[in-house]
């Protein structure tokens, strides 16, 4: 170890060894009825008047604790939180721990831009407070964290909320659903049962009151959203599991067949790796190939991601899968050729 890092343990050692010092006074003042006066403080602390003031000022701006001094009885003690603020006894991080916090945040701003923002800037600020305060010196996370998205669409703010509320709430909501296939709006009553996240974009998994039946929905092609006063129709999460879970890709329903799919050597490195589907198989052949086994009820995504994959991949069976590949590989070809004319 090179004397940097010794220099590096000790200074972020001392810190969290403040923050213990911190956790140790804040279980000393939940413990009081009374306010406990400052020498009280330093003898169970351990420490001068100097260091016990500097943590009670730590514990109150930096942690953000209900710390108040009473002038009456000459002591310091917990007051009541605001009636927006929770208490969470208990909740102390290492950096590290910090820093996944840090990463989760972020992560859950990108999904849905302006969701989460008025909520997540003060746990935030917090965060990046606590950091410098156990970790000085290192980097800003922002800049060193990229989240990408691919082909993701905007979602009404709004109405994300709308909808996330009904949701926790378990409240029918009213809405306008324009599908793209139809090009129809109707008119629905839903009951939501999961918000899903799924290649850049989100869905409600939701019983239709007007279909009779579960339903996946585009939030984007939910507008207006309306939250109506009646409960929720509940299903369970195994029925949920079977219709949503069992198909390929967010096509739901019981799978029609199971599509046989062989990557040549060279895709199989990295297919091998991939996980398509909850009740997939692979195997390895002998050849060097790649055998992926998926169910599915429809094939439209599942031909998406096929051709992707050019002539790396083999559809072997259903036939009809096979044909239907074989088909769109030939429309596609035969638009380059025209393109050339």
């Amino acid at each position: 170890m090179n004397r940097s890092e010794c220099s590096g343990r000790r200074a972020t050692g001392g810190a969290v060894k403040k923050i213990d010092r911190v956790m140790q006074l804040s279980r000393l003042l939940s413990s009081r009825r009374q306010p406990l006066p400052l020498t009280s403080i330093q003898e169970q602390l351990g420490c001068s008047e100097r260091t016990a003031r500097r943590l009670l000022e730590d514990l109150r701006n930096r942690f953000k604790a209900p710390v108040e001094y009473d002038r009456a009885r000459r002591g310091w003690i917990l007051g009541h939180a605001s009636a927006e603020a929770s208490e969470l006894p208990g909740l102390w991080f290492t950096d590290a721990e910090l820093y996944a916090f840090m990463v989760s945040q972020r992560l859950l701003a990108d999904l849905q831009p302006g969701v989460f923002d008025e909520h997540l800037a003060p746990i935030r600020a917090r965060l990046e407070a606590l950091l410098a305060h156990a970790a000085p010196g290192r980097p800003d996370l922002a800049r060193r964290v990229r989240i990408l998205q691919m082909a993701a669409r905007p979602v009404n703010v709004e109405h994300f909320r709308k909808i996330t509320t009904a949701l926790l709430d378990r409240k029918q909501l009213r809405v306008l659903y324009h599908g793209r296939e139809r090009d129809e709006t109707t008119e629905r009553t839903v009951s939501p049962q999961r918000l899903v996240y799924y290649r850049s974009n989100w869905y409600l998994d939701a019983w239709c009151h007007l279909r009779n039946d579960l339903r996946s929905f585009s939030l984007d092609r939910l507008h207006p959203v309306l939250i109506a006063a009646e409960p929720a129709h509940e299903i369970g999460d195994a029925q949920l599991d079977h219709h949503f879970t069992s198909s390929y890709g967010i096509f739901a329903g019981t799978p029609r067949a199971t599509a046989v799919l062989r990557f040549s050597p060279s895709a199989a490195r990295w297919v091998a790796d991939e996980h398509w589907h909850p009740q997939q198989q692979g195997k390895v052949l002998p050849s060097g190939t790649y055998e992926l086994r998926v169910p599915y009820s429809d094939p439209r995504e599942l031909a998406r991601d096929i051709l992707q994959h050019g002539p790396e991949v083999e559809v072997i069976a259903p036939k009809a899968l096979r044909t239907h590949i074989a088909e769109l590989a030939a429309r596609t070809a035969a638009q380059y050729r025209r393109s050339k004319k």
